[in-house]
């Protein structure tokens, strides 16, 4: 990065695409991701020297907010004048879940916050980030669209979740949620959330799984072979 650029670092890959749209074509920014693009949700995410380097470098750190980056206080304490961009303030979250890029609308209004306080930092291209933002949200619009047709064959129908971020897309595509397992690479699950999967499904009557592929893939096709619902 060039001394005179604004470098702008963003906490995950969610924020680094919404970020990448919004300073698209921008000039004098130095746009870059803190962890790597394979890495899920930051519940646990543990800073490194490399990464505490990078935002000591940085102009404005871009984070989901609502708990995702857990270590938001010793960033502000190390880097007392950095600019920190919440892009979930003001949104409507679920309790204890903060995965709000997971319902297209909600993410449009991140998209909005995102542009807002690049604006708020750098004053001298507010309206290229309000224009790149209105372009962003026309293509997340027409998503919502999909969603929007969806809704006549998901609304009011249940579903099981194996992973707590799929509660935003339920919302939004209006199902009732009956069960919410939420996976990740360290979970282990017992015989006893199995079996209350399987009840919420017989019982319940859920009519499909919600799973994330890579660690809930292999648990919803036991469930589909026990009970015949679609993952």
């Amino acid at each position: 990065a060039k001394a005179e650029d604004l470098t702008v670092v963003t906490s995950f890959y969610p924020m680094y695409i919404a970020a990448l749209n919004v300073c698209d074509g921008v000039e004098g920014i130095h746009l870059e991701n803190l962890s790597e693009p394979q890495t899920g949700c930051l519940h646990d995410y543990q800073l490194t020297p490399e990464d505490m380097k990078l935002l000591q470098t940085a102009d404005v750190f871009i984070v989901n907010g609502g708990g995702i980056e857990n270590f938001l206080t010793d960033v502000a304490k190390a880097c007392p004048n950095l600019t920190i961009i919440n892009a979930s303030q003001g949104l409507d979250l679920i309790e204890d879940n903060a995965h709000a890029w997971m319902s297209v609308a909600l993410h449009e209004k991140q998209v909005d916050n995102i542009a807002e306080g690049l604006a708020a930092a750098d004053a001298d291209h507010s309206k290229a980030y309000a224009k790149n933002a209105k372009a962003y949200q026309k293509k997340l619009q027409a998503l919502e669209k999909q969603e929007e047709e969806m809704t006549q064959y998901t609304k009011g129908r249940s579903v099981v979740l194996f992973q707590e971020a799929y509660e935003y897309l339920a919302r939004d595509l209006g199902l009732e949620v009956s069960y919410v397992l939420d996976l990740d690479e360290e979970r282990q699950v017992s015989a006893g959330e199995v079996a209350d999967v399987l009840s919420a499904i017989q019982k319940d009557g859920a009519k499909m799984i919600l799973a994330e592929r890579t660690y809930g893939e292999e648990l919803a096709e036991s469930v589909k072979k026990e009970t015949n619902v679609p993952v």
